[in-house]
């Protein structure tokens, strides 16, 4: 056949398979560049990063990573816990640099020697005894014979029940176990608990699925009560006491805000928490006006009260807490102006 100089004409027509791997190629490029810009920290920002449990007493730590996450300055980080024994630790071993930490625990860092400062008390009157449903329990004394949860042995609400047992002569009658608060509910609701003490929102969950009663709330059995609060090393404020006194007064600022605005507060809570938005604006509100927000000043008559009833009740060899309050940044915070959710920030240069 003789060659022809005829230009042959070749298809530039990609198959339908190779077009879709071209389009997932672009696709997959674009979804990385955009979650790049989304996630990049600005130039100079400082990062630090926050212990936290997801419960109301700890609410400033979703907001402050929120408010805090775009600009320059600090990045409040918050980094979740499922268990404050592991927050401990990782304070203890620097990976965080503050902790919003069960009050208890504080006490007993402080006295195996690290060298820790409370200098923020969380938000207030936030956790419930509920109990389930089916044992119509309505008092404390319902309870005689039944089993309790609480987060820890180390915790505020453990040392509330062992109070009110001894007030009530209940000692020996009701079984007190530790469990991680993230378990808690489903335990209530598979019938392998009887009822526990615990954090809001963690009791809310079997209250609204139907499960559960409230047996009572904490500020009728301990009024003040502090669940969680701020902990830090010294050697951190040291090295950094203004970024201390800008977590402590922001910290504090985004509190009286939430309270102003629980429909917001909870939006962006729901999202760190992976709850619905409503069921944590329920949380917040239910009863109405319940959580307190503006007793965040560290007392050493609160701390040493809770380090009283920890020796009262083998929980700690002595009540020694000498050092352990540093009330400096919180009585210096300035709660002024507060109004929409970027004057969490504003105070606070």
């Amino acid at each position: 056949m003789p060659f022809s100089l005829k230009p042959r004409v070749v298809s530039s027509t990609l198959s339908l398979p190779k077009k879709l791997g071209l389009f997932f190629l672009v696709w997959l490029a674009l979804i990385s560049w955009l979650h790049h810009q989304l996630t990049r920290q600005p130039e100079n920002q400082r990062i630090v990063r926050m212990g936290y449990m997801p419960v109301v007493t700890n609410l400033a730590a979703p907001l402050l990573d929120y408010v805090s996450r775009h600009g320059a300055g600090v990045h409040f980080e918050a980094v979740k816990f499922s268990s404050f024994a592991e927050m401990a630790e990782a304070l203890r071993n620097d990976s965080i640099q503050a902790a919003f930490i069960i009050a208890p625990l504080a006490v007993v860092l402080h006295q195996q020697g690290v060298d820790v400062k409370v200098v923020l008390i969380g938000n207030r009157h936030e956790s419930t005894l509920v109990a389930r449903k089916t044992l119509n329990a309505r008092r404390l004394e319902d309870l005689s014979g039944r089993t309790i949860a609480v987060p820890m042995r180390y915790s505020g609400h453990n040392l509330c029940l062992k109070k009110m047992m001894e007030e009530k002569g209940l000692g020996g009658k009701i079984r007190v176990v530790e469990m991680n608060p993230p378990d808690m509910a489903a335990a209530l609701a598979s019938g392998a608990l009887d009822a526990y003490f615990v954090g809001e929102p963690f009791a809310a969950q079997t209250v609204f699925s139907g499960d559960a009663d409230v047996v009572d709330y904490v500020e009728t059995l301990w009024p003040g009560f502090i669940c969680n609060l701020v902990l830090v090393k010294s050697s951190w404020i040291d090295a950094n006491p203004t970024v201390v006194r800008k977590l402590v007064e922001t910290a504090a600022r985004s509190g009286l805000w939430a309270g102003r605005h629980p429909d917001e507060a909870a939006r962006i809570a729901s999202g760190y928490w992976n709850q619905s938005a409503d069921f944590v604006r329920r949380a917040l509100t239910t009863p109405d006006g319940r959580v307190v927000y503006d007793r965040f000043v560290p007392k050493t008559a609160e701390i040493q009260t809770i380090a009283d009833l920890m020796v009262r009740y083998d929980l700690a060899r002595q009540s020694d807490i000498t050092g352990l309050v540093d009330d400096r940044f919180a009585l210096a915070a300035s709660i002024d102006g507060i109004d929409g959710l970027d004057s969490i920030l504003l105070k606070s240069k």
